[in-house]
This record gives C-alpha cells, structure tokens and sequence, in this order.
C-alpha cells in the first residue's frame, strides 16, 4: 500500500509540474507528436489499403483468378504498357470455349467485358456507368449478391435477353422509392429491362463500386459487338478445383491459350494472368517498404523527442533541486524522488502520443473525405503510438531521474 500511495503522489506532483509549464511542456513533445502523428497515419494508410486488398480478393476468392489481355502488377511502366497494349491481341468468344472445353483444373470459368455507357430513364439520364457484359455463372463466380430481383440465367443468354442488373447508385438515381425490377431503361440507345439489383458496396479509392449495369455478353455481342473499346476489356474469370490446384490451374490456363495463340517456346505471353495471393504477395511487398520508410522516420523524431525530453527533465532536475532537499529531509526515499521523475517523463511523453494519435485520426478522417486514399485508423494503433512514446519517456527520463535521486539533501537544501 505504501509503494502504491508513492506512486500516486509521484504521479499528482508530476501532473501539477506538467500543467505548471504547459507551454515548455508541448514545446517538449512536438518530437514525439510528429513520431506518432507519422506512425499513426501511415499505420491507417495502410490498414485502409489492406482492407481494399482483402476486399479484392473476396471478389475472386482464394480459389479464383483472372485473364486479361494486360496485366500489370507493382509499379506502373507507360512504356511496357504501351509495348503490350501493341502487341497483345483481344481476347475472344472462340478462344474462351477453346479453354472452357479443354480445361480440367477448374471448377468454372467465365466471361466479362466492360466499357462505359449512358443510361436513361424518364428523361434523367447518367453518364459514365460501368456496363459489363457477363456469363450467366459470374453471379456466383464474383458471389454477387441482390436486394431484389434475380442474376442473368443462361436462358438470358442463349436468347440473347436485353436483360440488366444494375447496381445501387443506379437504383438510387433512377429509383429511390420504387422497386426498379420490371422497369426499362436505356443503355446507349438499347432498350433494357431490370431484372435485378446487386447489394451496395460502397466506395474504394472515393470511386463508387456500385455505378454498374450487368447485361448478358451474348447481348453485347449482339448490339455492341463493334464496341472495339469493350473487345479490348474482355476477360475470362475462372475458379480453381481448389485452393491446393490454383497455381496448377492458372499454368493449365497459360499453357492452353499460347497453344491457342500459336506462342513458341521463346516468346513471351500476350495475355496476364492475376490471382488473389498475386494481389496480396504485391500488397505485402509495397507495405513492406512503406512501413520500413516509416520506421525510419519514425525513429529520427523518436530520438529527437527523446533527447529533448531528457534534457528538459535535466533542466527540471537543476530548477527544483532544493524542492528535493525539502522533500528528502522529511522522509522521501531516493527510490520517492526517482519515481517522480521517472512518472514525469512518461506522462510528458505520453501525452505527446495522445495528441498525436488525436492529430493523426483527425488527418485520417479529413484524407478519407477529401481524397480517394481508404485510410482507416486501427484499434490497435493507438496503444501502438501512446504505449510507444511512453516508454520513449520512460527511457529516455532515467537519466534525469537518477540524477534526481542521487542529489545530497543538505547540498541540495543549500541550492538557490
């Protein structure tokens, strides 16, 4: 009891010096500010980021992956861009019942081409809506979910249907207060009747996911097959037996369209091949730096703070030496006197770390407002960054304190 009445002392005498010079204190923490303002920010960029990732993933699964004409993981090269958008040709409707009738290591396989149109509907009309025209089982192939209606059926697509599932921006701004299913609109001219409309999910990037008209590619190919842009973005997405045969499914793939495209040994694919763990091995690879780069930075102002708080605590020490005299004569113990300065320095710094973590989620919330950036602050940084300038306190304030502790109380009781 005695320990823990000391300690509490030590922590309302530390809290009253601390509010007794508050301008000296926040000039003290600005190290430790910027350290976990920094640490904070880039911990939220990237939990944002991971979410992002995860959420792209989901879409193609564990087991899922995807073919299109290009594919360009990691840093983005115009010039390599450039090269492939030349010499890679579009993928096609034969060339995809080529794989589907060969393929053995998938479970299904599925086409999706998109390109953006202009929608109508009573008068109102919304530009640049993301149409994708895709096989009847991309329902369960991205595992797309509806509020109301139903998913293009194969009948849609062997009849060549005008059929539509739209997304819920659509449903939003054509339809707030009706059911839209059995409603028509137009889609760059073409008559279409809503036969669903997918679950909302959001915005990624500040780019909403859910301004999209889904029709049948068979339908596409019937009223847009000159669409050369939509020729270009057409793909194949495919499902693995399992997640232990995706590799195995992805080189079956491979191996089946360079046979289709007649590529020799020595020539490179024309064509990319991108599956979930490609998105999370590069994710993992970007992070990596990022976070070194932080820690780096992190570490500099760290430092900083930590040998300002020190030296203020020294010149803290020299201002109350004959308050420690006082307080040694009627009884303190060094350990009383070591306490105190030690509690002091830790409070000092981690208030630093509270008002960084405050600084940083208010940066966070602004960011994710006015920008595309997913920041998202974690729980679990902000017992990072308090916990963290803390201990930087607490290190960096024993010095100071033995100091404190060692002083003679009759020297010390002399001191002016």
């Amino acid at each position: 009891m005695t320990n823990r009445a000391s300690l509490q002392e030590a922590a309302r005498v530390a809290l009253g010096s601390l509010r007794g010079s508050k301008l000296r204190s926040f000039l003290t923490l600005l190290g430790i500010i910027l350290a976990t303002t920094t640490l904070i920010a880039v911990m939220s960029v990237i939990h944002g980021m991971d979410v992002y990732i995860a959420k792209q993933v989901s879409d193609m699964g564990a087991d899922g992956f995807r073919v299109r004409r290009i594919v360009m993981m990691g840093k983005f090269d115009a010039k390599k861009y450039m090269e492939m958008d030349k010499k890679n040709p579009s993928m096609s409707r034969e060339e995809f019942d080529f794989i589907r009738e060969r393929a053995t290591m998938i479970r299904d396989i599925g086409l999706e081409a998109f390109w953006g149109v202009k929608l109508k509907y009573a008068g109102r009309s919304l530009d640049w809506v993301d149409c994708h025209a895709v096989s009847a089982n991309m329902g369960s192939i991205q595992n797309i979910q509806l509020t109301s209606g139903r998913f293009i059926a194969d009948s849609d697509e062997m009849k060549h249907m005008p059929v539509a599932v739209i997304g819920n921006d659509i449903r939003q701004e054509f339809f707030p207060t009706i059911d839209p299913v059995g409603k028509q609109i137009l889609v760059d001219g073409h008559i279409f009747e809503i036969i669903g409309v997918a679950k909302a999910k959001g915005s990624i990037f500040g780019e909403s996911q859910d301004k999209f008209v889904k029709i049948p590619v068979s339908t596409f190919y019937k009223m847009f097959g000159g669409n050369a842009q939509a020729k270009k973005n057409l793909g194949y997405n495919a499902v693995a037996l399992d997640q232990g045969h995706l590799m195995q499914a992805q080189d079956e793939i491979r191996v089946l369209l360079r046979s289709y495209r007649h590529l020799r040994p020595n020539q490179d694919d024309t064509f990319g091949v991108m599956a979930s763990d490609s998105l999370s091995d590069m994710w993992s690879q970007m992070t990596g730096a990022i976070a070194g780069t932080a820690m780096a930075i992190v570490s500099v102002f760290l430092l900083v703070g930590g040998v300002v708080i020190m030296n203020i605590m020294l010149a803290v020490v020299s201002e109350r030496t004959r308050e420690i005299g006082i307080r040694k004569s009627v009884g303190a113990r060094s350990a009383d006197i070591l306490n105190q300065f030690l509690i002091e320095s830790s409070m000092l710094s981690g208030m630093g770390g509270l008002i960084g973590v405050t600084i940083a989620y208010i940066v966070a919330i602004i960011v994710r407002l006015a920008t595309p950036v997913p920041m998202s602050v974690p729980i679990s940084a902000i017992f990072v960054g308090v916990g963290m300038s803390s201990m930087v306190g607490l290190f960096f304030g024993i010095y100071p304190a033995r100091q404190a502790a060692k002083l003679d109380p009759i020297e010390a009781l002399r001191a002016e």
